[in-house]
């Protein structure tokens, strides 16, 4: 039986490492910790420093939740006193608020560097399944950051939800392009509904950081997974145009 685009087995990477981390970085940026200081900014122990608070707040953001997360906490995982937080940021929410800006930036950075990679001419479902892959690896593997944000965001207070609005906007449209490219190339079953589809897609994938148990399921097993259920469930035909003969 023919099986789907296996999951690619990536080396061993931290956050910083991360190609979500690093797209479009520029040359002569400097990445610190999970975080990068772009070029014009300079590399010094205050910048450092923040960008180690940052780290921290995504690492426990990512655990305990909006709710459960404290600043105390944050400043023990950095490695400062939780009064120099104030230095950097006014608020316990501020803080918060630029993780998940920057979770929702490198989750869609790592689907954008996966599709890129694509070759010339790869089919609108492969596309659709490079991202699955890429998405489910930023918020499971790669990034705090991602893993913060898909797990928060319906958490954070109504004034907060809207600034972030922008967006999660645009990742969503990046994700209906998809979508409408694979109907538009009548390589989507024409009794799926797109709207749904997505809405469907991306929610399982957001849902995994809740239940996934890495002793319990392997990151590869999961991802194969993902990828047999919407490669298989979506497309009008099986399989995928390139892959024939992937056992």
């Amino acid at each position: 039986m023919t099986s789907p685009p296996r999951a690619r087995r990536p080396a061993a990477v931290s956050d910083a490492a991360a190609v979500s981390d690093t797209a479009a970085v520029p040359d002569d940026a400097v990445t610190i910790g999970a975080g990068t200081i772009g070029a014009g900014v300079p590399d010094t122990k205050a910048a450092r420093t923040r960008e180690r608070v940052l780290d921290a707040a995504a690492e426990v953001l990512s655990r305990k939740g909006y709710a459960g997360t404290r600043l105390a906490e944050i400043a023990d995982v950095a490695g400062v006193q939780a009064p120099a937080i104030y230095y950097y940021y006014a608020s316990r929410d501020e803080l918060i608020e630029e993780v998940i800006r920057r979770g929702q930036e490198r989750a869609q950075g790592h689907v954008e560097a996966a599709l890129a990679q694509l070759p010339a001419g790869a089919s609108a479902m492969t596309k659709i399944c490079a991202a699955v892959e890429a998405h489910l690896r930023a918020v499971l593997q790669l990034s705090d950051y991602a893993t913060a944000a898909v797990r928060n965001i319906g958490q954070m207070p109504d004034e907060m939800r809207k600034r972030l609005v922008a967006a999660q906007a645009r990742y969503g449209i990046l994700w209906r392009s998809l979508f409408e490219e694979a109907r538009a190339r009548g390589e989507i079953d024409p009794d799926v509904d797109l709207h749904a589809a997505q809405l469907l897609v991306i929610g399982a994938l957001n849902s995994a950081p809740e239940w996934w148990n890495p002793k319990r399921v392997p990151l590869e097993d999961v991802v194969t997974t993902a990828l047999t259920i919407t490669c298989r469930g979506l497309a009008v035909s099986w399989p995928l145009p390139g892959t024939e003969g992937t056992t």
